[in-house]
């Protein structure tokens, strides 16, 4: 019944206290937030969190979604903010986590293919690289790549949710890219 209704429907109904359809668009979008919160955090445990609380803002603020934007524009936004509300926190507590090298290599953005072990292997290690690259970057820098190059997000759509003009979101990923380029140039390892 809900798998056919459009985002904005849903919450439509989920604003009547309907909350299998609420339920519904966390199913459409819980991946994706996660993804989002994950390219920003850098952490898995804490991009979990962020994405999880995202969800629950977004349920308890249903009401105010005035249908200006899509809703996974409201639902970025939401992620965004839930996102740099965990930053502040982190850096305010200047906490240290001590399991960032052991477990460093396991977390990527992309899955590697099924390859040959050897290929996964080197996938694995450029996704590392790749990672701690776009880890390295300013925040505001972070977010429009995540959003552009992961979420594959379009211009306009990361221009709504981070309520700034498109011309700054070109900008910021024409710098991020560029500073990319020149951390990734620099790496001893070749790079595809």
């Amino acid at each position: 019944m809900y798998r056919d209704l459009t985002d904005e429907k849903l919450l439509s109904l989920a604003v009547e206290a309907d909350r299998e359809a609420f339920g519904e668009i966390v199913r459409r979008w819980e991946r994706r937030i996660f993804a989002l919160c994950f390219g920003m955090l850098g952490r898995e445990d804490e991009a979990r969190d962020a994405s999880q609380e995202a969800f629950v803002a977004a349920y308890k603020n249903i009401g105010n979604f005035r249908g200006e934007a899509k809703v996974s524009s409201w639902l970025h936004r939401i992620a965004v903010n839930q996102c740099l509300t965990v930053k502040r926190r982190s850096k305010t507590r200047s906490e240290e986590y001590l399991d960032d090298e052991n477990h460093e290599d396991e977390r990527v953005f992309v899955a590697a293919e099924a390859y040959s072990p050897s290929i996964q292997t080197e996938q694995a290690e450029r996704n590392v690289l790749v990672r701690q690259a776009v880890g390295s970057l300013p925040l505001d820098l972070r977010q429009v790549v995540v959003m552009k190059e992961f979420e594959e997000m379009t211009f306009q759509e990361i221009s709504d949710t981070l309520e700034i003009p498109l011309s700054t979101v070109k900008s910021r990923l024409y710098t991020a890219l560029k500073q990319l380029r020149s951390k990734l140039e620099r790496l001893p390892m070749e790079i595809g």
